[in-house]
């Protein structure tokens, strides 16, 4: 019976050798994905040794313009609602963050391997600069949302309000925390992510950030599958994600003194609407929308519903 079990287990050890260049993923090249990725109006910029991707869209006399920093694992696509409906007024400028989308990992002069809120606001900073930009509204969703409050933070002349959509910045506790999250998070399963990452686990985080399944189209998992396989990203993904808990930094949040919009999605599982809440207690004078029907990306599921209330915030009737 023993040398059955031992044998069974070789057999095992063999198929899942023999499994494995099937099922790994490997990173691909910028230069494969631009095609699809980036057709006009994108744009490459040189920002200190960093090929930043970027979509600067709408009337450049715009004094104020809207600077839109998307999430953890996204990228600028998912702004694509909400600049159709703000660029024919308002400057809007979307891009892809250092080990996300396009962009890539960090490079050239920036520190490798530092994907902290402060490093990334920064970079913000510095993208701001190259494009000019003395002053901007600054919208971010989840980290970029994060992001956005740390640059009012870093440089509160730099900011004249904020809209902060399903943002990060306090600890919670999630009620659903995606697959790719959970696997990039855990040290000794992270490999998976890096390594073998199947569709399969980004279609289900996909499907978990939104309310309802019905709006997740093919396309939209092909970008998020497509896009974390750039080459770098599933190990700036394991880095951001394991320095998490010691980046937090909500004391400077309450400090924050600017007009600000809360926009949260009543059906987020992944960072709860009581974050929004706190949110709105903490930053003097903050307005809380609560959109009940919608999840923790609200501009990508249903953009023409969650550019409403921002529309007003700017007065654009």
């Amino acid at each position: 019976m023993l040398t059955f079990l031992w044998r069974a287990f070789g057999v095992l050890l063999m198929l899942s050798a023999l499994a494995l260049p099937l099922l790994r993923a490997p990173d691909r090249a910028v230069d494969t994905l631009v095609a699809r990725w980036a057709p006009p109006p994108s744009d490459f910029i040189d920002l200190r040794g960093q090929l930043v991707h970027v979509r600067d869209e709408g009337p450049r006399w715009d004094p104020t313009p809207l600077v839109l920093i998307h999430g953890t694992s996204s990228s600028l696509h998912t702004w694509q609602g909400w600049v159709a409906g703000l660029k024919e007024r308002r400057r809007v400028i979307t891009f892809d963050l250092p080990g996300f989308g396009l962009t890539g990992p960090f490079a050239g002069s920036y520190t490798p391997d530092d994907y902290s809120g402060d490093a990334l606001a920064r970079f913000t900073l510095d993208l701001m600069d190259r494009l000019k930009v003395r002053r901007a509204v600054m919208v971010g969703n989840s980290l970029g949302g994060e992001v956005a409050w740390r640059v009012a933070s870093l440089a509160p002349e730099r900011v004249a309000s904020l809209v902060l959509v399903d943002a990060s910045g306090y600890r919670f506790t999630p009620d659903d925390l995606p697959l790719g999250f959970r696997l990039a998070r855990n040290p000794a399963m992270a490999w998976i992510g890096e390594t073998l990452l199947p569709r399969s686990v980004i279609e289900r985080s996909v499907y978990g950030v939104y309310a309802d399944p019905r709006r997740v189209t093919p396309e939209v998992i092909d970008r998020y599958y497509e896009l974390t396989l750039r080459e770098g990203n599933r190990r700036a993904l394991r880095l951001r994600l394991a320095g998490l808990e010691a980046d937090l930094a909500p004391e400077r949040i309450a400090k924050l003194r600017l007009p600000t919009l809360v926009l949260w999605g009543g059906k987020d599982k992944l960072i709860p609407p009581a974050v929004g809440a706190q949110f709105a207690r903490d930053i003097i004078g903050a307005k809380l929308v609560v959109l009940d029907e919608l999840g923790h990306v609200p501009q990508e599921e249903n953009p023409e519903r969650s550019l409403a209330p921002v529309r007003e915030f700017l007065g654009l009737r």
